[in-house]
């Protein structure tokens, strides 16, 4: 074993607080003697020690289990005090201890490793700088701490959550003060801080009595759902209509924590507990999500239970589905023909949300639609004089980059303005900020991977709000008769028919990816980009990687962050 290899062991054997995670490796290597060595036991403590889970603009994600390379009590405690330790550097001590800082976790758990446990280390850490901390506690949807980070004004947010991963993973994601994910440059900062901070600063009691009764640690979970659903109750245009909801729509958690929660936005929009119908099978939090093979509500199966219970509930014609930590949303809905159903794209999902935000908007502020061939389905837009915002005469929708044009199509149409971001919602959150602070009312934010962003009540996707409003737009054009096949249909007569196909190849050699992107760049008739492709003609080119737009003339210089990955957007004619 190499030198270093041995110090990286004796590390951690002496810094891990979770005896599971220490024994499991001191096993290991105990059963590294020179009788019964083996080559793959060696690699195996490599992988575990040699390297560390790297931290990004996604803070951290990977499976649960002991050594540096994954998620576990160690690696916490030592991604919390380089955090903390450069929230001092950039925003001074006396700032971060009287804004302090807000920890939500989902359900997850694994052996002696779980979502709760990371929380309470990240908790002590804070408490063990003086740091007041803001507890969310009983399994709360992501979208919570966005929510929270900006109502407490705190210095930033931090969730434990894998997403829709699989059952052995969890992450830690980190929110900044203005409520948006992280981006560039905090990430950097924040990797180095922590390996200049590896060593535990204290020997941290995390146990739930030690951080549930500390005086710094404040148990703010009923305060920030009241506040939340406050706050979305704005997105709401029909409560009474909707208390007389002539739909019958099922509901899955997906074994997550969304149900409580979603129950609850529901009410606050007025729906009868006789219309949600619950799969009962996937209700409450199971770290095992024990009927899908992924917990991923775009996943093929992923939605059969939901499936089957609408099959068995008379009249049951829409399914809403969460993801496990309730920010993202699936919506599917019954054929007319009834035999089978349409489970609409996140592409898809976007349009018809943007649009509902686009016409609720127009009609805040007594717009007329541009399109004079709009029928009963544009009747049910019709705002109390209360629900006007006439802090702006401009409004907004985002997409990413790699999300469907369509909506594009629709905002400039309907005179709107439209704007891209790189992938990702916290190029999403960061850029709504920005663009409100220029006075500009951002409506409506997606990503073609079930994101979805209604409205300003956070600044980053919210599956609990999305449910709540796809519901609502369900149920009006249920009123008229129609569905949201049907008003699909009515966008693409009205907007043109997008049609969006993702897919991608992977390549492992990077001089054969570097060589894909010379030819890109410089494999066209005079030397340049492509100018055409497949008998269609490019009509404009973004490089990402080298900053350049073609639609920005006349220095061509890029709108999006520059990224270091290779990156390219073509457009078609």
């Amino acid at each position: 074993m190499s030198e270093n290899l041995l110090q990286q062991l004796q590390y951690y054997l002496k810094w891990d607080p979770n005896e599971g995670t220490k024994c499991a490796v001191a096993k290991k290597f105990s059963a590294l003697t020179p009788e019964g060595f083996n080559d793959s036991l060696f690699e195996e403590l490599k992988l575990l020690l040699g390297k560390r889970l790297q931290f990004g603009t996604a803070g951290l994600r990977g499976n649960m289990g002991p050594g540096y390379n994954s998620m576990n009590d160690l690696v916490v405690l030592q991604t919390t005090q380089g955090l903390l330790q450069y929230l001092v550097e950039v925003d001074g001590r006396s700032n971060l201890e009287n804004k302090g800082i807000v920890i939500g976790y989902d359900h997850r758990s694994q052996g002696t490793l779980s979502s709760k446990q990371f929380a309470r280390m990240v908790a002590a850490v804070f408490i063990g700088k003086g740091i007041k901390v803001y507890l969310l506690e009983d399994f709360v949807p992501t979208p919570f701490v966005a929510f929270a980070v900006r109502y407490l004004q705190c210095a930033g947010g931090i969730m434990i959550t894998a997403s829709h991963n699989p059952k052995q993973d969890n992450g830690y994601k980190l929110y900044w003060s203005n409520g948006a994910q992280i981006i560039p440059p905090h990430d950097v900062g924040i990797a180095q801080a922590i390996l200049s901070n590896l060593e535990p600063w204290q020997a941290y009691n995390y146990s739930d009595e030690a951080i549930l009764t500390h005086r710094l640690a404040t148990n703010v979970t009923s305060t920030i759902a009241d506040a939340y659903f406050a706050s979305i109750s704005a997105l709401c245009d029909r409560k009474a209509a909707n208390g007389k909801c002539p739909l019958q729509i099922a509901y899955t958690a997906m074994h997550g924590v969304g149900a409580q929660w979603v129950e609850k936005a529901l009410q606050v929009f007025g729906f009868p507990d006789s219309a949600i119908h619950w799969v009962a099978s996937q209700r409450q939090p199971d770290p095992e999500f024990s009927t899908v093979r992924f917990p991923n509500p775009e996943e093929k199966g992923a939605l059969d239970e939901a499936i089957k219970l609408a099959n068995a509930t008379s009249g049951c014609t829409l399914i809403l589905a969460n993801d496990p930590d309730a920010d993202r949303l699936a919506v599917a809905e019954k054929l007319s023909s009834g035999d089978g159903w349409r489970v609409f794209t996140g592409n898809e999902l976007g349009v018809l949300l943007g649009y509902w935000q686009i016409k609720r908007w127009k009609a805040a502020h007594n717009k007329s639609s541009s399109d004079s061939s709009a029928t009963a389905v544009d009747s049910v837009f019709k705002l109390p004089a209360s629900s006007a915002q006439t802090n702006s005469n401009k409004a907004a929708v985002l997409a990413s980059v790699v999300s469907s044009r369509m909506l594009k199509a629709i905002a400039e149409k309907e005179s709107l303005l439209y704007f891209d971001t790189l992938t990702g919602f916290k190029w999403l959150g960061n850029r709504s900020i920005e663009l409100r602070e220029q006075g500009v009312n951002v409506v409506f934010a997606f990503e073609e991977a079930l994101g979805y962003c209604v409205g300003d009540v956070v600044c980053d996707k919210d599956g609990v709000s999305a449910a709540a409003v796809a519901a609502e737009m369900a149920a009006s054009l249920a009123e008229e008769g129609l569905n949201l096949q049907d008003q699909l249909r009515f966008l693409q007569r009205t907007y043109g028919d997008f049609v969006s196909y993702n897919s991608y190849l992977l390549s492992y050699n990077s001089l054969t990816t570097a060589a894909i992107f010379q030819r890109l760049r410089h494999g066209g008739p005079t030397g340049g980009y492509w100018t055409s492709c497949a008998g269609s003609d490019v009509i404009f080119v973004k490089d990402i990687t080298k900053g350049y737009d073609s639609t920005n003339p006349p220095e061509y210089k890029s709108l999006l962050p520059t990224t270091p990955d290779d990156m390219i957007m073509f457009e078609f004619a």
